[in-house]
């Protein structure tokens, strides 16, 4: 099992900061995809930048590794034009009926695991097994 180092947490909050300002969220936006308090400060954002890990919580590391693995996912999607990251995020998607961000902005970690498995097929994949097996 992976030990969850001071510094691994440090990595996973600026890895997950440098992906949610390329994606251009508002302090309330980043609250709300990473779960985190309502009211939490701009000044927190600041410290995450730069030196300040997430607070030890499981559901904000969960949700972050969400972000870091839709942005993966995003890098794959469209490997050539990194600007289609923040595009895509924002423009109506057929399935989805309105923007992923507008999905995320719901707030669930289940709505960050649909706008995943929409991108990568794997995630949905193993969702479609797990239904099918009764888990």
């Amino acid at each position: 099992m992976n030990e969850v180092t001071p510094e691994s947490r440090l990595l996973l909050t600026k890895a997950t900061m440098r992906i949610l300002d390329s994606w251009k969220l508002g302090i309330d936006e980043m609250c709300t995809v990473l779960g985190l308090p309502e009211g939490t400060r701009g000044r927190s954002f600041q410290k995450f930048r730069n030196h300040e890990p997430f607070p030890d919580d499981p559901g904000v590391h969960r949700r972050a590794d969400y972000v870091l693995r839709i942005a993966g996912a995003l890098r794959t999607t469209y490997p050539t034009n990194s600007a289609m990251a923040p595009r895509w995020l924002r423009q109506s998607h057929r399935r989805f009926g309105k923007a992923p961000l507008s999905v995320l902005l719901e707030g669930g970690e289940g709505d960050l695991l649909k706008v995943l498995a929409e991108l990568d097929c794997t995630v949905s994949w193993d969702l479609t097994d797990a239904n099918y097996s009764g888990s």
